[in-house]
């Protein structure tokens, strides 16, 4: 199975301070895996380096989607994030566009230019969160899970390798956030490699998959 991510003895620093040290862990294609911890613990640094929203401080080695974050140049950073969708707790809708003007958005900014194209492919990602019928609903107009299944779908526009979710349901009830998992990890099916972080242990319990944790400053896999 070929890696998606490989970290050798990563550090990662915030604001000069640590973060996490001799951080070592491989995900493979296909592969399902859980980020716990406390607040603060680092989880959101460790996804965030990921896609270099956070610089990677030194390492042995550090691969994300065969790019090396120890020497990525900045023009290299679009091409990686295309290939990276991210899932936020918080939406990060566009408030004053449609569903579709969202996910247009996000086609145009990323090099689509064929408009049947652009149209044929969020029909498809809407479908695949179940949210086809839903394209012309402005954001404020949908409930919280609605809007997490249009994060996703945004997250797929690109079909990824990697699906980085940070704390997908820490905004939604429990049983819509049982619907979110679901769902992503019912993309797994699909070829994606799924890493989500989050703080509702219920959840990793309800659907095992492997399960990694930020404490003191390391990552460790639990058994």
């Amino acid at each position: 199975m070929a890696s998606i991510i490989d970290y050798r003895g990563v550090e990662i620093h915030r604001a000069e301070k640590q973060v996490l040290k001799d951080v070592s862990f491989s995900m493979g294609e296909g592969e399902f895996c859980y980020l716990v911890g406390r607040v603060g613990s680092g989880k959101s640094s460790l996804l965030k380096s990921m896609y270099a929203e956070v610089p990677v401080y030194s390492g042995e080695k550090a691969e994300v989607l065969e790019y090396d974050m120890l020497g990525l140049k900045r023009k290299q950073i679009p091409y990686l994030r295309r290939n990276i969708g991210i899932v936020f707790q918080d939406f990060q809708l566009l408030q004053d566009r449609s569903v579709y003007d969202n996910l247009s958005f996000v086609l145009r900014a990323t090099g689509w230019r064929n408009r049947s194209e652009m149209d044929q492919r969020i029909e498809d990602v809407l479908i695949d969160v179940g949210m086809q019928n839903k394209s012309y609903k402005m954001p404020h107009e949908l409930s919280g899970g609605e809007q997490q299944r249009i994060v996703i779908a945004r997250a797929l526009l690109n079909n990824p390798k990697l699906i980085l979710a940070d704390e997908p349901t820490g905004n939604l009830d429990p049983q819509t956030g049982i619907t979110i998992v679901t769902l992503l990890h019912n993309l797994v099916q699909n070829g994606h490699s799924v890493l989500m972080a989050t703080h509702n242990l219920q959840l990793c319990e309800d659907f095992p998959a492997r399960v990694l944790r930020c404490r003191d400053k390391e990552l460790i896999e639990e058994k």
